[in-house]
């Protein structure tokens, strides 16, 4: 049985579930982000209540509706790549990624997204970046060329050019000043 999680963006969102799933004795096949997979066929109606009750207690809340699921995918996906995905490849051709690995049609993704997200998916896609940027420029391992590297911009003023426009900041002005902590956002609540 699979069964699609909201608000999963990181590994510790796996191991949470994950430990919930096994703390309600349901017998797991997989978790990835967004989502479970569980030996079980079905579950009771109780079953799914006091799963559903964990979930929202933790963050998370079990997705029903096809769309609502398909959207959740492309969100996991870019956060797959952006903040947790190790590649030699640091540029994506976005609407590749995104109907090669949902097999829809790009437009056809963007268009729900936009309707439904209220943003379109280039500007989550921005947001996400940002987010990851202003990640590193936290932690302070990475010099601005390499950042623009790893997120596969073309340039450093090109970095520096989207990050003030979204955040109202350079990115030396936000590494500077320390503020970043109080600028970062949590994974599940960038496209508001």
């Amino acid at each position: 049985m699979l069964i699609s999680i909201k608000n999963m963006v990181c590994n510790r969102c796996i191991l949470m579930i994950g430990q919930e799933l096994e703390k309600q004795e349901l017998q797991v096949r997989s978790v990835v982000l967004g989502e479970v997979e569980l030996e079980n066929e079905s579950l009771s109606k109780e079953q799914f209540d006091r799963l559903d009750a964990s979930l929202r207690l933790m963050g998370f809340e079990r997705i029903d509706d096809k769309k609502a699921k398909l959207i959740e995918s492309m969100k996991s996906l870019i956060i797959q790549f952006i903040h947790n995905k190790e590649s030699s490849e640091r540029k994506y051709n976005w609407s590749t990624v995104l109907s090669e690995s949902l097999h829809f049609d790009y437009n056809y993704l963007s268009n729900l997204f936009s309707s439904v997200e209220g943003v379109t998916l280039e500007q989550y896609i921005i947001k996400q970046k940002i987010e990851r940027v202003k990640e590193l420029l936290f932690y302070d391992e990475l010099n601005l060329s390499e950042i623009a590297d790893k997120l596969g911009y073309s340039s450093v003023a090109h970095l520096s050019t989207q990050f003030k426009k979204m955040t109202g900041f350079t990115p030396s002005a936000l590494k500077k000043s320390r503020e970043i902590d109080m600028e970062r956002k949590s994974l599940d609540h960038i496209s508001e």
